[in-house]
């Protein structure tokens, strides 16, 4: 197989699994974008976390709701917690790298906030600790995931959104999920300032 071959095959397994996604997941973005406006009217603020790539996500979805996504409009409440590297450092210094999302939540977090927690494969440990200390501090969980859901699947509380996305590749989940932070940003705004005509 040449290079260009290998690419193009890249690019029809990306749409071929955004497809798949689009059936099962439009339902439960929906109603997670729903759940995070009901925060955000209530005062409240989005936590969001995740490892690696999912920690670029928690950071340009925080930064679309901050500044905007494609329409004019306040700032929204939310808050990357893979940013502050003194944090970061200190917390996985003086305890370990399990607590560095949970003690941010366990300070941070109010019951009329969401944690946004990312794990591709559904089985990070940090992330999986930052979920429990949200449910601790009465906070609802938006977990987006990939594979099988991991351990994070079994931890979700009824009242809690779940987006699994079908597929056991990396890369093609992690590709989703931006698509999906951009649904949640677009749903944000339509469901706060209406459908653009």
């Amino acid at each position: 197989m040449d290079l260009v071959e290998r690419v193009s095959r890249h690019f029809a397994d990306s749409v071929k699994t955004k497809q798949k996604s689009a059936e099962l997941l439009a339902a439960p973005i929906a109603q997670a974008a729903e759940l995070m406006v009901a925060c955000l009217l209530a005062n409240g603020k989005i936590l969001a976390c995740g490892n690696g790539g999912s920690a670029a996500d928690s950071q340009h979805f925080a930064a679309e709701l901050l500044g905007r996504f494609e329409r004019e409009r306040p700032g929204l409440a939310a808050i990357a917690l893979t940013t502050d590297t003194s944090t970061l450092t200190a917390i996985a210094n003086d305890y370990d790298y399990e607590q560095v999302f949970s003690k941010q939540v366990q300070a941070l977090g109010q019951a009329s906030d969401v944690l946004l927690a990312i794990s591709t494969s559904g089985d990070s440990k940090n992330v999986i600790a930052a979920i429990h200390a949200a449910h601790e501090r009465d906070m609802q969980v938006v977990a987006l995931t990939g594979k099988s859901g991991g351990k994070i699947a079994g931890l979700l509380a009824s009242d809690d959104v779940h987006i699994c996305v079908p597929s056991n590749t990396t890369s093609r989940v992690q590709e989703v999920h931006l698509l999906t932070l951009h649904c949640l940003c677009d749903g944000i705004d339509t469901l706060l300032l209406g459908a653009e005509s």
